[in-house]
């Protein structure tokens, strides 16, 4: 018998879609379908743990600034 999942559809830039498909290649806890370049179906229960993870991921890969303090 089909199962039905809740999705939330989510809308991002190419770059921030790569880095949630990176995030789900192991377990695929969080993507229902890849639509396309831009768009996703996200499980609603897992979606803020996908926020969280990604704000992590985002956080890791900024640039800090430089504080050598020359001016």
């Amino acid at each position: 018998m089909p199962k039905a999942v809740k999705g939330v559809l989510v809308e991002c830039d190419p770059s921030i879609k790569a880095i949630i498909l990176k995030i789900d290649q192991d377990k695929h806890d969080y993507i229902v379908e890849d639509l396309d370049d831009q768009t996703l179906v996200v499980k609603e229960s897992q979606l803020p743990r996908l926020k969280a993870r990604l704000e992590e991921e985002l956080a890791n890969t900024q640039q800090q600034p430089d504080e050598s303090g020359s001016d």
